[in-house]
């Protein structure tokens, strides 16, 4: 790319803003040249905004430690400086769907780590390995919202990442029954021990919304676009446990599965190890050169040692065996915040600019 397409991040201060900023940093393609928060934020540097509450292992980035926090609800002076925005904005759903809404038809594309839109019939919400396809549907959005241009798509639940990829990479032997119990990090709720220090030691059996998001949002990726929507798929079927651990990263998902056909164990490994999609086949710059790996020891994946693997954009899948009751069971490994989050939403940018979908104003 000759020239680094603008960049703005909406919600800029916060733990996803923050993880935008650092993946962000020396991208090959996209540059941060926009930084929008709240009123309280508007007008002091991103360093002062963010003070002492940069929750990431790498120190900020100098490019953006001195640029002018905007106001984000300022929309047409946000959209003027940038070719597209990443949103990542804490608001109500109903004030996340309106503004994005909004920065679209400045004719700014929106690739949004939030869940307002996840269910609007015409915006995509893409796993890049898996979905690419419902892309297509822009161009109907684009006419209900009367742009040329301006679009959003969004990036689904971080709790389902550590699974899905797996459905489509057996879709051939009808997966249609799925039992998951996610065991969640703590910076999925934008928290560190040091905010959340009753996490310590402690399980919590609830996270609000994240069951029906976890069962349900994996068949709408699966689903196909059909008269300018997205229809989700039928089957599998699939219910699922949510559960908050005191891990800081990554999401773990024991997972019980079963066929319509009869595969055997040497056949399931073989289609995750050799599953790719358009961002290997694109050579996307965030995509993992290899999307899932299968770890043989019993003993993983494990956090410590696997949720880093392929820069946090790579699955971890271990202990797939037969079960007495279902056909298969297993356990899966995500970055929540990397491919889970930022991460997964710029590589849903990258493949929508290797698409001629994000292009400079």
């Amino acid at each position: 790319m000759e020239q680094k397409l603008r960049v703005g991040i909406l919600g800029a201060t916060g733990m996803v803003g923050q993880r935008f900023i650092s993946l962000l940093e020396g991208h090959p393609w996209f540059e941060v040249v926009t930084v929008a928060a709240s009123g309280r934020s508007a007008g002091k540097t991103y360093e002062e905004a963010v003070g002492d509450r940069w929750k990431m292992d790498t120190p900020m980035p100098e490019a953006v430690k001195k640029l002018v926090v905007l106001n984000v609800n300022e929309v047409e002076k946000v959209a003027g400086t940038v070719d597209f925005v990443f949103s990542a904005v804490d608001m109500t759903k109903d004030e996340i769907k309106a503004i994005e809404e909004e920065y679209a038809k400045t004719e700014t594309p929106v690739v949004s780590n939030n869940s307002a839109h996840r269910w609007t019939p015409d915006v995509p919400m893409v796993v890049p390995e898996i979905n690419v396809a419902h892309f297509e549907v822009i161009a109907d959005q684009k006419k209900r919202l009367g742009t040329t241009r301006g679009f959003i798509a969004v990036k689904p639940n971080c709790s389902i990442q550590s699974y899905a990829p797996c459905l489509d990479a057996w879709k051939e032997f009808g997966p249609k029954e799925v039992v998951a119990t996610t065991y969640q990090a703590i910076s999925g709720a934008g928290k560190t021990f040091k905010d959340w220090p009753e996490m310590v030691e402690n399980i919590i059996p609830y996270i609000g919304g994240e069951e029906e998001k976890s069962e349900q949002e994996p068949l709408r990726v699966l689903g196909k676009v059909e008269n300018g929507e997205i229809v989700k798929a039928a089957l599998p079927k699939i219910t699922c446990q949510c559960i908050r651990v005191p891990v800081l990263n990554g999401h773990t998902a024991a997972v019980f599965i079963n066929f319509d056909k009869n595969p055997s164990k040497e056949e399931l490994i073989e289609k995750l190890v050799n599953y790719k999609g358009f961002p290997q086949e694109a050579e996307l710059p965030s995509a993992p050169k290899k999307f899932i790996q299968y770890l043989e020891d019993d003993n993983r994946p494990q956090v410590k040692l696997d949720v880093d693997y392929e820069r946090g954009m790579g699955v971890s899948i271990g202990r797939l065996r037969e079960d007495n009751m279902f056909d298969y069971k297993f356990i899966g490994l995500s970055h929540n915040t990397v491919r889970g989050a930022a991460g997964g939403a710029v590589l849903c940018a990258e493949a929508l600019t290797a698409k001629g979908y994000i292009q400079a104003k």
